[in-house]
């Protein structure tokens, strides 16, 4: 698995921020024709954001079109299926069907372009209380789809929610998704956005918060967040060093019969074993 620590949103209609957020560090960039994007605007943006499809970057690339119950969903899908495309991020899930529906229209347009087939990514976003209440069928909607995506914004607006910066109140949430992607086979989720580019504080403590809780990265709306969040989802120095000593002190004991050891008094046995090669995993060790 190659996590996406960070997924950096970029307005498909500015090709200067286009260009600038294919140079970045993130792990991947999304071009917006979205909530990004004005209503008068979408149609004319889709050339914008398919001339950026061949162009050179740093990370995957991919499109956030609009929501499938809306008039610009077919032809935004339509226009992106293209060589250079990594995935499409698809908005306001709330129906598995939905998924199956976008998955066979991007499986039609990679046959009829010969492109790979099933080489281009679907990641939902889970954004309303409808989303949330069908994660389960969601997660197992048996498509294309690898990772899904939270969307704290829309989330609290569609609950009459405060979303405040403790973030307290979307825990039951985040651990939903982290819990169907793990039961359904997904690989782990993508975390919101942080909505207050001032408070540099408060983003560093919801991605820690949210890689705690099981996410593997965290969709980031301004560059300066890059940094903090592919940070919180890599395991730093010192844990890999402890990680290490761990699986080796193991191993060693292991050889000798036993399964279970103390190490600097810790307990250790297999759950935790198997937790540190999964940092060194993360890690690159």
């Amino acid at each position: 698995m190659s996590a996406l620590r960070s997924l950096l949103f970029a307005p498909g209609n500015h090709a200067r921020r286009v260009e600038k957020a294919l140079s970045l560090p993130a792990d991947g960039v999304i071009l917006d024709l979205e909530d990004a994007v004005a209503i008068s605007e979408k149609a004319a943006t889709r050339p914008t954001v398919t001339g950026a499809l061949g162009k050179p970057r740093a990370g995957k690339l991919y499109v956030r079109v609009n929501a499938l119950t809306t008039e610009w969903c077919y032809a935004d899908i339509v226009a992106v299926v293209q060589a250079g495309l990594d995935g499409i991020i698809l908005p306001k899930v709330e129906y598995a069907h939905e998924l199956r529906t976008a998955d066979w229209l991007i499986a039609n347009l990679e046959r009829e372009r010969n492109l790979p087939a099933g080489g281009i990514d679907l990641i939902p976003i889970i954004e309303t209380a409808l989303g949330i209440s069908n994660l389960a069928r969601i997660c197992r909607s048996g498509t294309r789809t690898r990772r899904l995506a939270f969307g704290a914004g829309d989330f609290t607006l569609d609950m009459g929610m405060t979303w405040t910066r403790g973030e307290a109140e979307l825990l039951p949430h985040r651990a939903a998704c982290v819990l169907e992607s793990r039961a359904a086979g997904l690989e782990p989720p993508i975390d919101t956005v942080w909505a207050d580019l001032r408070d540099t504080d408060g983003f560093i403590a919801s991605a820690k918060h949210a890689a705690a809780l099981g996410f593997q990265g965290k969709m980031c709306i301004h560059p300066d967040q890059i940094a903090g969040a592919n940070a919180a989802f890599t395991p730093d120095e010192a844990t890999i060093a402890q990680a290490k000593r761990i699986v080796a002190a193991f191993e060693t004991a292991e050889a000798e019969g036993l399964a279970s050891i103390q190490l600097d008094g810790q307990f250790i046995d297999y759950p935790i074993v198997q937790r540190a090669r999964r940092v060194l995993a993360q890690g690159g060790a």
